[in-house]
């Protein structure tokens, strides 16, 4: 069986674990954060606990390397290294290592890392427990999250820590984690080859998440020694000969459709053509299938809010003014909250652009008007609409026999406003769809008194 191999699985380990770096200096990546003398190598490098106890909040994507520095820091010290998990971790077991931490600190000097994984998760309460430990110098609390710690952490913990932002991996950085676990006694072995087009093919899947790199790794590596023969994949030694991954290894291996989606390439633009395309023509589930094509392929989330901006205003506008709001406050959302989370208010202003009213009518009013403009059509503003408070504007007619819309009980007057070159000139021209049905006859009556017709 392929479980049984040796440097394809250890027990049930997964490949992510055992390649996990032993050091800081296995660490690919985060090089802002392991620059001579920056706290996480002081920390690491203080075995005499010389450096004080700085605790530290690591903010970062998925997969960019929080639990490995976490674990670095402690063995790189020797420090003692407990692990707690906000989701299942409550305030009895945040005590109960305090109290542990306590203990071993004043009977056998060892001062103790606490690793908390996704602190946002706890409640006020709970981090509050922390504080008593974190003060004192009971312990050195390294805690990661996901989400914006100004919003997720509380005040007084955020002030006795440290905030450190991790960046997503490089493409280059997580070629050096796939080759390492390709070739490293702990990974592979060398039982697989990986062919150039595989190893592309991993690290856009993985879109900066090195534990998703390392799981279509050890996937695609199953799958291929799984249908290779004993002569094939029993020998280690014969690393020339072993079997070979391929991009469609890795296809078939992952099951994912989204393999060839690159965000630079010409995919990238063709998955939100036709996303925009589709919110346009109003077909709300193929509108959804492409949000959920771009969302699984890694796609910057703010890239797709813009879009989603821009569709709202293009080609919805008047017909349904709060299809602007629901895009913005989308991206805000996805701002405050992040991803995983963040598709949910995508999907929701997806659906409602999509659902819309459709008229692009502002959008070929604003862009009819700048055509205007450059082809020298403005003119001069007409007097009575000049600025009349600076000293001699009076004298130079500006402001004079302009009427005050308020004084009239409709809210509206005849006056003229488009400079005399463009006499009557109509760059907005409202639909009869949704809220622009309403506004187009509101709009003639409006223009039938201020233009005297």
């Amino acid at each position: 069986m392929v479980t049984s191999q040796p440097g394809l699985h250890s027990g049930s380990v997964p490949l992510a674990v055992r390649m996990r770096p032993r050091s800081l200096d296995e660490v690919a990546g985060q090089k802002h954060l392991l620059r001579p003398g920056s706290p996480l190598v002081n920390l690491a490098s203080d075995t005499e606990g010389t450096q004080g106890s700085v605790s530290v909040i690591l903010w970062g994507p998925p997969g960019t390397g929080k639990t490995t520095l976490a674990q670095a820091i402690a063995h790189s010290s020797g420090r003692k290294f407990v692990e707690l998990s906000a989701v299942t971790a409550g305030v009895k077991d945040v005590r109960q290592v305090m109290e542990e931490a306590f203990r071993s600190r004043d009977l056998y000097g060892l001062s103790t890392v606490l690793f908390l994984d996704e602190i946002h998760r706890f409640t006020k309460a709970q981090q509050d427990a922390l504080l008593p430990g974190v003060e004192n110098g009971w312990v050195i609390l390294v805690a990661a999250t996901t989400e914006n710690p100004s919003f997720s952490v509380i005040s007084p913990l955020l002030s006795r820590s440290l905030l450190l932002t991790l960046e997503q991996l490089s493409d280059d950085d997580l070629g050096i984690v796939v080759d390492r676990a390709v070739s490293d006694a702990r990974g592979l072995a060398g039982r697989v080859r990986l062919d150039p087009d595989a190893r592309s093919a991993i690290v856009r899947l993985a879109s900066g998440d090195a534990r998703r790199a390392l799981t279509a790794l050890e996937a695609s590596a199953g799958s291929i020694l799984a249908s290779a023969g004993p002569s094939e994949s029993g020998d280690s030694s014969t690393s020339a000969e072993s079997p070979l991954i391929t991009e469609e290894t890795v296809a078939q291996a992952v099951d994912r459709a989204l393999l060839r989606y690159d965000r630079n390439g010409d995919e990238h633009y063709d998955v939100i053509s036709a996303f925009i395309k589709s919110i346009r023509g109003s077909d709300v589930d193929a509108s959804v299938h492409y949000l959920a094509r771009m969302i699984e392929a890694g796609e910057d989330p703010r890239f797709i809010c813009r879009r989603l901006i821009v569709s709202a205003s293009e080609d919805i506008g008047m017909a349904d003014p709060q299809a602007l709001v629901v895009a913005v406050a989308a991206a805000d959302a996805v701002q405050f909250i992040g991803m995983p989370e963040g598709r949910i208010p995508l999907a929701e202003a997806t659906v409602y652009l999509a659902t819309a009213p459709k008229s692009n009518a502002s959008y070929l009013a604003i862009d009819q008007a700048i055509g205007d403009i450059r082809a020298g059509k403005f003119g001069r503003v007409p007097k009575h609409l000049r600025d009349a408070h600076y000293p001699g504007a009076k004298r130079l007619g500006h402001g004079k026999g302009y009427k005050y819309p308020h004084d009239d009980d409709r809210g509206v007057l005849t006056q003229q406003y488009l400079p005399d070159e463009l006499g009557r000139t109509e760059y907005y021209r409202p639909t009869e769809h949704g809220n622009e049905r309403d506004v187009s006859a509101r709009l003639a009556k409006i223009r039938q008194i201020t233009r005297g017709q």
